[in-house]
């Protein structure tokens, strides 16, 4: 068992490839299990958190409360730099009003969930980004109606709804963490906590692949309906892509951060909340149909992302000796 497990995570960026081909192969084949599979995507998600959750000693968790630098330039980088970032992005696309606001919603919201885990695969510092989640969470229920304001003008501030967020930062976030607090707690004087914790460390890249095949198969036949006029947002999710880590990077030598901050500090200037945003998108009116659908192309441009920063970003930012 023990080389099986070995082996699926020597491979998993082949594996990650291999789970967006099948999940964009089975929504484009069968389109009508699009809902079905949209359904699944929280729990799957919550259960690959709960597993990463379990891999960080609550002791580590502590200490990142106090990194009160790190938790400063994430703030920084996510909540003034982005959103100058977005603001230049999205001008190519303001003269499409559903368009910019799909744009304008997912790229100005932090991600709070999957970028834990990409962020432990890329030997980052997950401990401190669990902690700041509630943080992100938080600012960009404050700030995202500033930002749409700003960038969009006052119609689209009545947009945002409060729920979304709420909902997702309880059941992707607080459930999976409490229930890894207390598999900890029972793992150190029992078996069977201990049992709980092999089995879900042994499960992580499964479950990454299929969160991956769920999120990719559940969107990519909406995305191909429309695929014409989400072309025009494609670049520009590329682009911040590419900027962010840049920023990141400038970010966290200036601040003086270790190597493991300094890569979660790119996870998180470049992830975004798009699973969070995108029941707030599908809730607007007819007229901006099209702003749901730049929401998802957003996920499926960042997922590929991920599994290129996974083995890029370790790279770029190696260990010092």
């Amino acid at each position: 068992m023990g080389a099986v497990v070995g082996w699926v995570e020597r491979q998993q960026v082949p594996l990650y490839i291999a789970a967006i081909v099948l999940g964009a192969i089975i929504g484009s084949v069968a389109p009508s299990i699009a809902p079905g599979l949209t359904v699944s995507i929280n729990p799957i998600l919550g259960l690959l958190l709960f597993a990463t959750f379990l891999g960080v000693p609550l002791i580590e968790v502590g200490k990142a409360f106090k990194d009160v630098r790190f938790l400063s330039v994430v703030l920084i980088v996510n909540f003034v730099i982005v959103p100058l970032v977005v603001w230049g992005l999205s001008r190519f696309v303001a003269g499409d009003r559903a368009l910019l606001i799909g744009v304008l919603l997912v790229l100005l919201t932090p991600c709070v969930d999957y970028v834990i885990v990409f962020t432990g695969i890329a030997g980052g510092a997950k401990e401190r980004l669990l902690v700041a989640a509630p943080l992100l969470m938080l600012l960009q229920i404050v700030l995202l109606p500033v930002f749409l304001f700003l960038f969009a003008g006052s119609g689209a501030v009545s947009l945002i709804e409060v729920g979304p967020f709420a909902e997702a930062f309880l059941f992707l976030i607080v459930i999976p963490l409490i229930a890894a607090a207390l598999i900890q707690a029972l793992a150190r004087n029992h078996r069977a906590g201990v049992l709980v914790e092999n089995v879900m460390q042994a499960l992580m890249v499964p479950l990454m692949m299929a969160t991956l095949a769920v999120v990719i198969g559940s969107q990519i036949s909406a995305v191909g309906s429309r695929i014409g006029q989400l072309l025009f947002v494609v670049p520009l999710y590329v682009a911040f892509l590419i900027v962010m880590p840049i920023v990141g990077l400038a970010a966290g030598r200036i601040a003086k951060l270790d190597v493991p901050a300094i890569r979660a500090l790119v996870f998180t200037g470049s992830t975004r909340n798009s699973l969070v945003v995108l029941p707030l998108a599908l809730s607007l009116p007819a007229s901006l149909s099209l702003a749901p659908l730049a929401v998802v192309t957003q996920t499926l441009v960042e997922l590929v992302g991920m599994i290129v920063f996974v083995r890029l970003i370790p790279r770029l930012i190696p260990r010092r000796e």
